[in-house]
């Protein structure tokens, strides 16, 4: 049976989370009630990345969560865990043959339905859409807005991930709009604590409906 998507997706950033951050800040935002956690590194360190990923996988196992990694499908198929492909890294449909039928394999579509369309058909677990807001993370990316996720919705019948300067303030509307996921990054872990953490994952958590 498919995990079901809903609910905060965490998504790792290697400077919020430098100085022995990475694993406890984590492990609060799980404790916190994230569903996903996106392992995000892009720096050329190999060895490092897999200690930390094999890390992740363990707390994710532990909290009943789904690890994603960042655009390194080698990576992801070796240990086992989910990939998230943005624009330009590389191809969903061999990914899904690298990954297998049943791994979680998410995909940037901007703010583009188009991209929607290409990565549904070739086999994504999830759609991402996005910035919706300033983004500390990605500046530069295309603006989106909840009316896409209203369209997204009618057309697609995949859970949907919004992206891009989201926090607790602005997180409800993308929800009503028909996002399943709501990808975090800065107003999650730019946190002075781990207490911090959890506490921002749990009021991030209970914005999602129960059903």
């Amino acid at each position: 049976m498919k995990p079901k998507l809903r609910g905060l997706y965490a998504i790792t950033d290697s400077q919020l989370l430098a100085d022995g951050k990475l694993l406890p800040y984590v492990e609060a935002a799980l404790k916190g009630g994230a569903r996903l956690l996106q392992y995000r590194d892009k720096s050329a360190d190999s060895a490092r990345r897999l200690r930390e990923a094999e890390a992740l996988r363990e707390l994710c196992i532990r909290y009943g969560a789904e690890l994603i990694i960042n655009d390194d499908a080698e990576l992801a198929a070796r240990l086992g865990v989910g990939l998230h492909l943005g624009q330009g890294d590389g191809s969903l449909a061999a990914a899904r043959a690298l990954l297998g039928r049943k791994a979680i394999i998410g995909a940037t579509c901007h703010a583009q339905l188009e991209l929607a369309a290409t990565a549904n058909r070739e086999g994504a677990s999830y759609l991402a859409f996005g910035r919706f807001f300033n983004s500390n993370t990605k500046p530069g990316a295309p603006a989106a807005t909840a009316d896409l996720l209203t369209q997204a919705r009618a057309h697609f019948n995949l859970p949907l991930a919004a992206i891009g300067g989201i926090d607790l303030d602005n997180a409800g509307q993308l929800i009503s709009a028909g996002a399943d996921l709501l990808a975090v990054v800065h107003s999650l872990f730019s946190a002075p604590s781990a207490a911090e953490v959890e506490r921002r994952a749990r009021a991030f958590s209970v914005l999602f409906p129960s059903s």
